[in-house]
């Protein structure tokens, strides 16, 4: 089994501006010793870890971390895409093995229209030139936007984060399902079954999620869809085994080759691990 999309922070290194001063479950330390504990607990055999901070720092702080273990099998970093300057630590980065994949924080952008700035274009470029993947995070309001930069750049392996974070706790299921079509037909972009727990909220049970559960597999097919577990930002809605064991019996009438799939083998062959 693949854990596909999982955090470990250290907050003390102070870039980590998302996360809550004082929050007892986001604002400590989460290191090795915590992913090992959970793996074991729940059967995991491999990982990726995804960055949670804007700077070549962190990517560097768990380059070190996954060269440590064999449990963590790829690194999802991240690079300046304003700074072209930046292109050359993406070339001495993408030397490192681990290195599968590069993730710009849309999500905290202000400017809707990011994606479009023609000064960022050089770096999907790269990422392409470098046969690296891109992990696409944003909201519902960014579909359009991403839709548009998959199409434009079809080379570029793509993975949609946390299936663009539908409004669950609100029960909004129209606008992002017509996109999620969109993206899945129009694109080869695979996608992550991964954030849904916090964007549900108080509504994180079955009978609220499985709607947008079966969506995302309907439309990409279980061959493009990928489980994550968002750990330890999972904890805001539950523990790593209880979110674990919910996505089981919500993707379980798809069938044992869809299980094989959504919690291995997708990943597997996306991030060449």
């Amino acid at each position: 089994m693949i854990d596909s999309h999982h955090h470990l922070w250290n907050p003390a290194r102070g870039d980590y501006g998302w996360i809550p001063e004082g929050n007892e479950i986001l604002d400590r330390k989460y290191d090795l010793s915590d992913l090992v504990a959970v793996a074991q607990a729940n059967g995991i055999d491999q990982t990726v870890l995804v960055q949670a901070a804007p700077s070549v720092f962190e990517t560097e702080y768990m380059l070190g971390i996954a060269d440590s273990t064999p449990l963590i099998g790829g690194v999802v970093g991240w690079i300046d895409f304003e700074n072209r300057n930046d292109r050359q630590q993406l070339e001495r980065l993408a030397q490192h093995a681990k290195l599968k994949s590069i993730r710009p924080m849309v999500q905290d952008i202000e400017d809707d229209n990011w994606l479009y700035r023609e000064d960022i274009q050089w770096a999907f470029d790269a990422i392409i030139e470098m046969d690296l993947c891109f992990d696409a995070l944003g909201f519902a309001k960014h579909a359009v936007p991403f839709l548009e930069i998959f199409q434009r750049y079809p080379k570029m392996r793509t993975v949609i984060d946390h299936c663009f974070k539908p409004q669950i706790v609100a029960g909004e299921i129209d606008a992002w399902a017509k996109d999620i079509e969109k993206l899945a037909g129009q694109t080869a972009a695979v996608i992550k079954l991964s954030g849904l727990v916090t964007e549900a909220g108080d509504r994180a049970h079955a009978d609220a999620m499985q709607p947008y559960v079966d969506h995302v597999i309907a439309c990409f097919g279980a061959d493009r869809v990928m489980w994550g577990s968002d750990w330890p930002v999972s904890r805001l809605s539950m523990e790593y085994g209880d979110w674990l064991g919910l996505a089981k019996s919500m993707t379980a009438q798809a069938g044992p080759d869809a299980d094989a799939a959504i919690y291995s083998k997708t990943a597997r062959r996306f991030y060449r691990l």
